[in-house]
């Protein structure tokens, strides 16, 4: 009786065992066959342009340092920074009493001069002075005459003057100070000329061309693209830096830009109108692979891309995918492949823009 007792005990208990085992089985059945949300896009088709991106500081093409031209007291300052000027206006005045009075004596030596050559002349040609005694008073009437041009130069360079037409961007003098020869005294910028300098590495240098059109975006104007041009490419690569300089000059007719911005710049050199384009947030990069995950009726299923040209928003696909397919934008990190998926929280496709910048990251 006791041993039957054990029998139907142990058969009771490996009944449990395996009806437990069913039930874990089905519930692990039930999470496999679960459905994930994911949040998917369609693949569209539109026009994807190609730009290299890089920053720079804007530059101003003609900047000058004034500098004095002769020595002197500050007589008078005549213009502020952030003033107009044109080219020849005068930005200030040195005392010129001293000038002046030099200016004087050294006309009066010519006049003098002057007259004691006609008069040798008139006697030379009589004979009656030696050609050595003309000769000499020619050439120290001439000597004269350089004396008092240079008197009058000084006077003139009195007047420190704007080199062109700019802005007056930095003062450096004030009333009553002492100045001498090639001291700054002021400098002067031409701000409807800016120019931005990229150093481009050298593998990339064959893409860029003067003429390609350029996009400036500033911190200062956030939200707004300035436009431009590449208008020379240096045909030498710096050694030690391995970066070729390429300069970009940014349109007439946009105030808001300044001297001294920090820029993102971007050159477009190539467009492709009708590009397959695949949301970024969709591509995932594992090995230097890229792949996305295909929904298709119900089911997520990885397949591999090969990609060309990208932007902010989209990358441009050459092989393993067309227009109107659904990718997971949304959850792919920890989707495998053939899984059940449901698309939730899904708005309608971005329209693929008429022109996508793309951009090549310089490392």
């Amino acid at each position: 009786m006791q041993k039957l007792w054990g029998k139907t005990a142990g058969l009771a208990l490996i009944t449990l065992v395996l009806a437990l085992s069913a039930c874990e089985k089905k519930e692990e059945e039930k999470k496999e066959e679960a459905s994930i949300p994911v949040e998917v896009a369609a693949v569209t088709a539109g026009g994807i342009e190609a730009a290299y991106r890089g920053t720079a500081t804007l530059e101003a093409e003609d900047e000058a340092t004034v500098m004095a031209k002769t020595g002197g007291v500050i007589e008078q300052t005549l213009v502020e920074e952030g003033e107009r000027v044109r080219a020849g206006q005068p930005l200030a005045r040195l005392e010129t009493d001293k000038l002046k009075l030099e200016l004087a004596r050294a006309k009066s030596a010519a006049d003098k001069l002057a007259q004691d050559n006609v008069r040798n002349e008139s006697v030379y040609q009589r004979n009656l002075i030696s050609r050595e005694a003309y000769e000499r008073t020619k050439f120290e009437l001439e000597g004269a005459q350089a004396a008092m041009d240079l008197a009058q130069l000084a006077l003139k360079e009195s007047e420190i003057r704007a080199p062109f037409d700019g802005v007056v961007t930095a003062r450096y003098i004030k009333r009553g100070n002492m100045i001498q020869p090639g001291v700054q005294a002021f400098r002067v910028t031409k701000l409807d000329r800016l120019q931005a300098n990229l150093h481009v590495p050298e593998r990339d240098i064959h893409k860029l061309l003067a003429g390609h059109p350029v996009v400036l975006s500033v911190d200062a104007w956030p939200g707004k693209n300035f436009t431009g041009e590449v208008i020379r490419v240096n045909p030498v690569v710096d050694a030690q830096t391995g970066t070729v300089k390429v300069t970009a000059q940014m349109a007439p007719g946009q105030p808001e830009l300044k001297p001294g911005m920090f820029g993102r710049v971007e050159i477009l050199y190539d467009r492709r109108a009708n590009a397959i384009l695949v949301d970024r947030d969709a591509v995932l990069v594992e090995d230097a692979q890229q792949s996305v995950f295909v929904v298709d009726k119900g089911k997520a299923r990885r397949r591999a891309i090969k990609t060309g040209y990208s932007d902010t928003h989209n990358y441009e696909v050459l092989e393993g995918l067309k227009a109107g397919e659904q990718v997971v934008t949304t959850g792919q990190s920890n989707l495998k492949d053939d899984a059940k998926v449901t698309a939730v929280t899904v708005g309608a496709p971005p329209a693929a823009p008429v022109t996508a910048r793309a951009a090549e990251t310089k490392s």
